[in-house]
C-alpha cells in the first residue's frame, strides 16, 4: 500500500472550446504537461463514491457547509481487475481548503474493507493512520457504493512551482447502477461535448499570468461538483418519473 496526502485550494471553471483552445496557448508558456499527458494525451479517472442510503453526504455537501467530507475509490484504468491497484480516498473541505488522504490497495481489498470493515494487513504506521481515519468515517456513516463517475483528464504542472496544478476534464460520465470499478465506463454525460471543466489546484494564489488570461478570455469561476451535478440529475429524473414523464423518449 502507498499513502499520499494533499492540502490545497481548488477553483473550478467551465470552458467552451474556444476558451479552452486559446487558454492552452498561454498554458504552454508557463506549465508542463503531466507525465501521462505528453503530446496532448489524456488519461482516464474512474471513481465510485460512497454515501448513506438517504444520500446524506452529497445532500450535506450541496448545502455548502463550512466543513464537509466524502469518501471514494479511484482507479486510473477501466475495467479494474480484482488484483489491480485502486485508491481509497477520504477528502475533506474546511473553509475552502481541501485536504485529501489516500491509500492504495487492490480493488478486491478495497471492496471487502469498505463492505465489511476487514482491513488490509499492513505494518506501516502511516498506512494504519489513514485506515483509522477511514474507519472513523465508516463508523459515522452507514456507507455503500452510491455513484459512479469517470472522465478523461488533461493535466499540467507549473514550470516554476510543481505544487501548482491545472486540469481539464471532459467526457464526464455518471451512473447509479453497476457500481463497481470492475465494470466498463459508460453512462450519462454530465457536461456537453464541447465543454471542459477546468480546475486550478493551488497552495497559495493564482499566478498573475493566469488571472490575466482568464480575464481576457471571459472565464469566470463556478461552483461545480461532479457528484453534485450527477445527484441533481438523479433527483430530477425521479421527479419526472413520478409525474409519468418518459425521460428516455
Amino acid at each position: 500500500m502507498a499513502i499520499k496526502t494533499f492540502k490545497r485550494k481548488e477553483v473550478k471553471f467551465l470552458l467552451n472550446m474556444n476558451q479552452f483552445n486559446e487558454l492552452l496557448k498561454v498554458i504552454d508558456l508557463y506549465m508542463e504537461p503531466d507525465k501521462y499527458c505528453v503530446g496532448g494525451k489524456e488519461y482516464g479517472i474512474y471513481n465510485i463514491y460512497y454515501d448513506t442510503p438517504d444520500s446524506f453526504l452529497i445532500r450535506e455537501s450541496l448545502a455548502k457547509p463550512y466543513y464537509k467530507e466524502k469518501l471514494r475509490v479511484r482507479s486510473y484504468f477501466s475495467p479494474a481487475g480484482p488484483d489491480d491497484k485502486v485508491y481509497v480516498e477520504i477528502k475533506k473541505k474546511i473553509g475552502g481548503i481541501v485536504t485529501k488522504r489516500r491509500l492504495s490497495m487492490t480493488r478486491k481489498e478495497a471492496e471487502i474493507y469498505l463492505k465489511t470493515g476487514i482491513r488490509p494487513i499492513t505494518e506501516k504506521y502511516l498506512d494504519n493512520q489513514v485506515l483509522d481515519e477511514i474507519d472513523i468515517f465508516r463508523n459515522n456513516y452507514p456507507i455503500s457504493p452510491a455513484q459512479y463517475i469517470s472522465y478523461q483528464r488533461m493535466a499540467f504542472f507549473g514550470k516554476d512551482n510543481k505544487d501548482f496544478r491545472l486540469t481539464f476534464d471532459r467526457n464526464i460520465t455518471d451512473r447509479r447502477y453497476d457500481l463497481s470499478l470492475g465494470n466498463e465506463s459508460y453512462g450519462r454525460q454530465i457536461i456537453k461535448a464541447d465543454q471542459r471543466l477546468m480546475e486550478i489546484k493551488i497552495t497559495d494564489s493564482i499566478p498573475l499570468w493566469l488571472s490575466e488570461a482568464l480575464s481576457q478570455l471571459g472565464i469566470y469561476k463556478t461552483s461545480f461538483s461532479k457528484y453534485g451535478r450527477a445527484y441533481r440529475s438523479f433527483v430530477k429524473d425521479n421527479i419526472l418519473n413520478e409525474k409519468g414523464v418518459n425521460i428516455y423518449a
